[in-house]
């Protein structure tokens, strides 16, 4: 299972704020089925098949296009671990255990 970090940033927008083409692409993981995600400050963090999370940041990519936007730039980091399942969950929990120590 990875886990896949994805920010799509609109360039060109009327305004410098950009939450509402960042909300257009959020929606998309909403109807997504067998896709888990936590939206936070500076990204949307995407756990699931590699294969089924890459289409699905394809259709979060396209969706940020809209309302006038001809340019956007979407990063994305894959931690695809192969030895062992992980989560993010189980990563944060792992953090923070150490942090007891």
């Amino acid at each position: 299972m990875a886990i896949v970090e994805v920010s799509c940033v609109p360039l060109g927008t009327k305004t410098p704020s950009v939450s509402q083409y960042v909300a257009r692409a959020v929606k998309v993981l909403e109807h997504e089925k067998d896709i888990k995600y936590e939206i936070t400050a500076m990204g949307t963090i995407i756990e699931g098949d590699l294969d089924r999370v890459l289409a699905v940041v394809r259709k979060m990519h396209e969706e940020t296009f809209g309302d006038g936007v001809a340019r956007v730039v979407t990063t994305i980091k894959i931690d695809d671990r192969r030895d062992k399942a992980q989560s993010m969950k189980g990563k944060v929990d792992s953090i923070r255990k150490k942090l007891q120590d």
